[in-house]
Order: structure tokens, then sequence, then C-alpha cells
């Protein structure tokens, strides 16, 4: 499993690059891994408010369908377009050209909620 250092995860398998108050989210390797052959994307809108915990996008594969998590508070301020009109990119690059959303975030001490790579290692 790919389990870059320099990112953030949480627990339901989504990760987190932060560039000051920004974050940009995908799902991890393990995760498109696990979820297979990724037929469509629903990403939230820019401009929407996200909130911890609550689910923010959907990835539905020949399987099923899946909830995509917020790992932290707040404005949707990018979306992957590319991910919209070819899915199948997150299974083959979930970290570079496969993240799905970039938030603007206010409070930091979400930070201290999420994983660091080792931790989310042993967590898989």
């Amino acid at each position: 499993m790919n389990i870059p250092q320099d990112l953030k995860y949480t627990k339901t398998h989504e990760w987190i690059k932060v560039d000051g108050n920004k974050a940009k989210i995908g799902i991890t390797d393990f995760a498109q891994h696990e979820i297979t052959d990724i037929v469509h994307m629903e990403l939230p809108e820019i401009g929407k408010q996200v909130k911890k915990g609550q689910p923010a996008a959907v990835v539905e594969s020949v399987k099923s369908a899946f909830d995509i998590y917020a790992p932290l508070t707040g404005k949707v301020i990018e979306i992957n377009d590319s991910v919209l009109g070819t899915p199948e990119i997150v299974n083959q690059s979930p970290y570079e050209k496969g993240y799905l959303f970039v938030i603007e975030f206010a409070d930091e001490k979400e930070l201290d909620d999420l994983l660091k790579a080792d931790d989310y290692k042993n967590l898989i």
C-alpha cells in the first residue's frame, strides 16, 4: 500500500494535504483498492460549507456507492473536474491526479484529530 508520509489521514480512509489554511482531500490507495473500479463521482459544489465527519462526496464503483467524509470543517474552494469525467483516475493516481476537492478551513485544532502516516498504516 502506498501511504505518503507527508499527508494526514482519517479512519474513514480520506487523505489530507495541508497547505496553510487549505486542505486538498482525496481517498487513500487502500480505499481505492477496496472500492475497486470507480465509475462515477459526486463532488460538493464550490462554495459549499462542509462539516468535519459529515458526508461531502460520493464515490460509486461497479459494486456500490461510498460516502466520502469531510476531514475538516470549511468551505469548498476547488473541485477536481477531471475525476468527474474520468473517475478511474482515482484508481490510477489517488494521491496526485485523483484528488477530489480542496477546502479552506478555519479551525487548526481539527488537524490534531487526523492520523499520521504510520498511525494510518497501523489502522489498515
